[in-house]
């Protein structure tokens, strides 16, 4: 049989797809997370971030949006066709003693799973095509206070200087760098209560879905036996509450006058 046939046909080869999956899904949530954390410096290091991410070359960034679109639907199709197997595989009083033994975060992954990912199209939703009603950023931004920012700002240095850019205008005179005002956006998105509800909630449940996931993670690679469980399901759930509290605390702080416009 032909090995990408098989990869996706045999159980084996869909458990090695969800585990993979999920690695890479985990990966891309620490790498995001950290550059979301920039938003507790000076509001130059989110906006250049923010800026370098838009201009990839070559449509980079689309290719890493289209991969990780299509990293997000084979871990769910893994994820429902192994659980229908597994059903149609085990008896009923098996089945039972089964989910009465299970953790809730293994109870709930099928749950959590929908709800992360109907909160990832809402996030794209808010800060990506900036479509959520009330909170669309036109020429301005407008915070829940009413309070309206720019758009875009030029770039500016920890220490006052101007970025300029390295394109000058159409009579090649050197001009400021203009920017996505990503740090008026993050704190003006979440100075609306029930927008910074729904992100601790969602991650929340992310963190349950990511420790469960990567101890199963471990298993479904080979990687996870009776002298290593204690060790990896240790890291696993650690793993877990560093993303929950660093994703958390962007919400946090922002509600609690921590992080402000003025940076």
């Amino acid at each position: 049989m032909n090995p990408i046939i098989a990869l996706f046909t045999s159980s084996l080869g869909k458990k090695y797809l969800m585990a993979i999956s999920g690695a890479l899904l985990s990966l891309f949530a620490l790498g995001h997370m950290a550059g979301n954390l920039q938003i507790f410096l000076d509001p130059y290091w989110i906006n250049a971030y923010a800026y370098k991410l838009q201009h990839l070359p070559y449509g980079l960034l689309w290719v890493i949006r289209f991969g990780l679109l299509a990293t997000v639907l084979i871990h769910i199709w893994t994820s429902i066709v192994l659980t229908i197997e597994n059903k149609k595989a085990r008896p009923d009083d098996y089945k039972f003693k089964s989910t009465a033994a299970a953790s809730i975060a293994s109870r709930t992954m099928r749950v959590s799973a929908v709800i992360v990912l109907l909160f990832i199209v809402f996030h794209i939703a808010h800060f990506t095509t900036r479509h959520v009603p009330g909170q669309e950023f036109n020429e301005v931004i407008k915070d829940a206070q009413g309070t309206e920012y720019p758009l875009h700002i030029d770039l500016v240095k920890p220490d006052g200087k101007v970025v300029m850019d390295s394109v000058g205008d159409e009579n090649g005179v050197a001009k400021p760098k203009h920017v996505h005002n990503t740090h008026a956006m993050m704190i003006s998105g979440f100075s609306y209560w029930w927008v910074s509800v729904i992100y601790i909630v969602a991650v929340g449940l992310l963190a349950l879905h990511l420790g469960h996931g990567v101890s199963s993670m471990f298993q479904s690679l080979g990687l996870r036996n009776s002298g290593t469980y204690p060790f990896l399901k240790l890291v696993a759930w650690v793993y877990s509450i560093v993303v929950f509290v660093g994703y958390s605390s962007i919400p946090v702080a922002i509600s609690l006058g921590i992080i402000t416009i003025s940076g």
